[in-house]
């Protein structure tokens, strides 16, 4: 690939040799807990760019086209990505975990409630924050949304053919950062019905109605370029 960056590099984010190897080395440490990982394009001022000769896409997304069979688990591959390039760490959804994103105002309501939630450690995973203010609650994955939260523009799933960044992956605006990081969850992931019913009950306690049919054809917001 090293001739489509011909043209590109020079605007690639400079990091000190040490964030790129912690890129490499945190990636390789999702790897070895079962979580595929991809690598994202490379922060360039504030847009993206991953090599691919007239990709459109100026936010953050996968560096390789064909990024959902590519992603792998394996150390020796893991490496490889990030061994000459300051690649965004990506996760895709839908096989290790799958992800709950919600606003900033509704993942802190539902953080407080599940380190005192009955269920204990059934409820409790790692959670991660954006920059840009979306939470993201790790869960086991395959459960759709309940009813209540299938036209709530406030929720979005992330299964099967989505990703998300993940730390310590470079946004134009700031970091990914955990607010839970799976060391502190033991790498175990809290059932999805569980943390759905803490996100349905901080909905309510902020006011949103909830209805299976509320806003009849009203889908849940499309990936961002985050």
């Amino acid at each position: 690939m090293a001739h489509m960056w011909g043209n590109v590099a020079p605007r690639v984010a400079e990091l000190s040799p040490l964030e790129r190897v912690r890129l490499r080395r945190v990636a390789m440490r999702y790897a070895a807990h079962g979580w595929e990982v991809t690598p994202g394009a490379c922060l360039a001022r504030s847009r993206f760019v991953c090599g691919r000769a007239g990709c459109p896409t100026v936010g953050c997304h996968p560096a390789l086209e064909n990024w959902e069979l590519a992603a792998s688990a394996d150390p020796a591959r893991v490496a490889t990505w990030w061994r000459s390039r300051p690649h965004g760490v990506l996760l895709p959804t839908g096989r290790a975990f799958d992800v709950l994103e919600v606003p900033a105002h509704l993942g802190r309501h539902v953080l407080d409630a599940v380190q005192i939630h009955p269920a204990g450690t059934g409820v409790r995973g790692p959670v991660l924050v954006t920059p840009t203010g979306r939470w993201m609650f790790l869960v086991r994955p395959g459960d759709p949304l309940r009813p209540e939260l299938e036209h709530c523009f406030h929720v979005v799933r992330h299964g099967p053919g989505s990703w998300i960044p993940a730390p310590p992956t470079r946004l134009p605006e700031g970091t990914v950062r955990w607010a839970v990081a799976p060391e502190q969850a033991r790498w175990q992931l809290p059932d999805s019905y569980l943390v759905q019913n803490t996100l349905i009950g901080a909905l309510r306690a902020t006011g949103v109605t909830l209805t299976p049919d509320l806003l009849p054809g009203h889908l849940p917001l499309p990936r961002r370029g985050m």
